[in-house]
């Protein structure tokens, strides 16, 4: 017999939240509940890699390719910004100086590879790590100085 869970993901979580909100706690999928709980921690993580690679990446663009810059650029990075902004808000656990640090870290390695793609520059064109400090990299007014 296929589970709720994989049969129809949308009705399992319905039913669970109905058996919580019920008290019915014998009856929760509590082995898989306690999974989706962790994935679900684990994808807000990915969320905020994600969007500062995106950011990083034209950050990266605004500073190597200065002939280039676009308003489609500028319009991404102040999105980007904005949306890194909201989801720290949601999630303010994330934003501690040590997860932040390993998480532009891990997002700038992405980043290198995104750049190195989109403008056909040589990865050894960039800096092998971020030389955005943190408060640049969320500040409004900060657009890397072209090199």
């Amino acid at each position: 017999m296929i589970a709720l869970h994989e049969q129809d993901f949308y009705a399992w979580t319905q039913q669970q939240s109905q058996l919580l909100k019920t008290r019915q706690f014998a009856q929760l999928d509590v082995h898989y509940l306690m999974e989706e709980l962790a994935n679900m921690g684990a994808s807000e993580k990915r969320e905020l890699v994600n969007r500062l690679k995106i950011l990083l990446t034209h950050l990266l663009k605004w500073q190597y390719q200065p002939a280039l810059q676009s308003r489609s650029w500028l319009l991404t990075i102040e999105e980007q910004r904005l949306q890194l902004e909201d989801h720290l808000e949601d999630n303010p656990s994330l934003n501690t100086t040590e997860y932040m640090q390993a998480s532009i870290e891990k997002a700038y390695k992405r980043a290198l590879i995104q750049a190195e793609k989109e403008t056909g520059l040589s990865r050894s064109t960039f800096p092998k790590v971020c030389k955005y400090s943190v408060a640049q990299i969320f500040d409004n007014t900060f657009y890397p100085p072209e090199k």
